[in-house]
């Protein structure tokens, strides 16, 4: 698939419309979709009219934006008013949104025409989009594997090229460890950088939206086009948005080199040798275009996993407990009384590992256990906080596996919780750092 600056070229150039666009993505979507499930619901009737709105403005003569007539596809957790919204749950499997997501109302101003909103790990919560309720994703390389989650249908959309681009959610790796098993870009920025209004919470600490793409440079173009202040969502920077893309060129220079620390925790027992063998190679890559390489300490890197399961739990359990099956979502009629509606509605509506996760994180706040669980992984999260502040000081940049694996088969850590919880050892620490990340 030719690059977002290409797709632009070819548009204002007339050499194709945006409507021709539209139609080979759609009909790439219904060829792969029996196989690959990376879609939940298919926006194809909204998709043509936005790209025939497109193709009107560029033949009025209209200068258009880079993302403008571009198809994209968004991850069913974020709010489109008017097309359903399930996050993937039986619990929301009918709810349309009353508004819009801020990164989708930006979308719509870039131009964008939006595909569809893809599937994921119900709630966000999984690393292999096997715990949609409404089927597992399939890696487009093979079958038979994992995408990687939670946002594994957005990364799969784009390694299939049933899209250009796609948004994820990303709270504990769900962008970056998709996108390495799915071998695509995806990034995680900085927390608050994009606005988190309209994004259905899991872990409203942790959680940020990011892009997927097939190159570096389409991520920076669409990270552009989200990023900015939003005064809906109190958490978001007030920060100047620059042109990320124009930052994309040779950064190494003999009198000043760029400082690289290769964190030394991420490597050892539970790497698969083949991921550490490629990611050495990469680092030897950087070398020889002329980076410094050191190797670097962040001793509480392997905290960051236990604190995670405590804290994204709790707050889980807090976010979810305003699906109560009175205000929206599920409903089960056969109640004897409120409380037995909101039991039984809870009971059918979520999925195992989500309601795993309300019960860890209800245990966890318990008045009993709140000082001995809760607050002291916040203090740990301090402690790996100042492990990067400390990094930072001797190097600019750190590398690190994405994922201690490659894609594993689907199935096979489904009845091993822990298993799959260390699918987001590596990526885990940056979201309790609010730091940024790219795979």
């Amino acid at each position: 698939m030719a690059s977002i600056r290409e797709l632009h070229k070819q548009l204002v150039r007339k050499e194709r419309s945006a409507v021709e666009l539209t139609t080979e993505t759609l009909d790439r979507i219904q060829a792969l979709e029996p196989q690959l499930h990376s879609f939940l619901h298919i926006t194809a009737d909204l998709a043509m009219e936005q790209a025939k709105a497109v193709d009107q403005r560029i033949a009025a003569g209209e200068e258009i934006g880079l993302l403008t007539g571009i198809p994209i596809a968004v991850k069913d957790n974020m709010c489109t008013q008017g097309i359903p919204t399930t996050c993937a749950s039986r619990i929301l499997e009918n709810f349309v949104p009353p508004y819009e997501s801020t990164v989708t109302e930006r979308l719509q101003g870039s131009g964008a025409v939006l595909l569809g909103k893809t599937n994921l790990d119900e709630f966000a919560m999984g690393s292999s989009t096997e715990n949609s309720g409404f089927g597992r994703t399939c890696n487009p390389w093979d079958l038979s594997r994992v995408s990687g989650g939670s946002s594994g249908g957005s990364a799969v959309a784009v390694a299939s090229e049933e899209a250009p681009l796609a948004l994820g959610s990303d709270t504990g790796g769900s962008i970056r460890q998709p996108a390495a098993l799915c071998g695509v870009v995806g990034m995680k920025p900085t927390y608050g950088l994009v606005s988190r209004y309209g994004l259905v919470a899991y872990a409203s600490s942790l959680d940020q939206i990011g892009p997927f793409a097939r190159s570096v440079e389409d991520a920076a173009i669409l990270l552009g086009a989200i990023a900015g202040h939003d005064p809906r969502d109190a958490t978001s920077l007030k920060v100047e948005i620059p042109d990320y893309s124009k930052f994309l060129r040779p950064s190494f220079h003999p009198k000043a080199r760029l400082r690289i620390g290769v964190i030394k925790e991420t490597f050892g027992s539970g790497l698969d040798a083949q991921v550490e063998e490629k990611v050495k190679t990469a680092i030897e890559v950087l070398q020889e275009l002329g980076a410094e390489i050191q190797v670097i300490s962040c001793p509480r890197f392997g905290y960051g996993l236990p604190a995670y399961y405590i804290i994204a739990p709790s707050e889980a359990s807090a976010n979810l407990a305003r699906y109560d099956a009175v205000r929206y979502g599920l409903r089960e009629e056969k109640a004897e009384n409120l409380v037995d509606m909101y039991k039984k509605t809870r009971a059918e509506g979520f999925g195992t590992e989500v309601k795993r996760r309300i019960m860890l994180g209800t245990y966890a706040l318990s008045a009993g256990y709140y000082d001995a669980y809760y607050l002291k992984a916040q203090k740990v999260r301090t402690l790996i906080k100042q492990d990067f502040d400390s990094a930072f000081e001797k190097v600019d940049v750190l590398v690190c596996p994405t994922s201690p694996t490659t894609a594993f088969k689907a199935g096979e850590k489904t009845d091993d919780p822990l298993q799959m919880y260390l699918s987001d050892l590596m990526t885990i620490p940056v979201n309790l750092a609010g730091l940024p990340a790219i795979r």
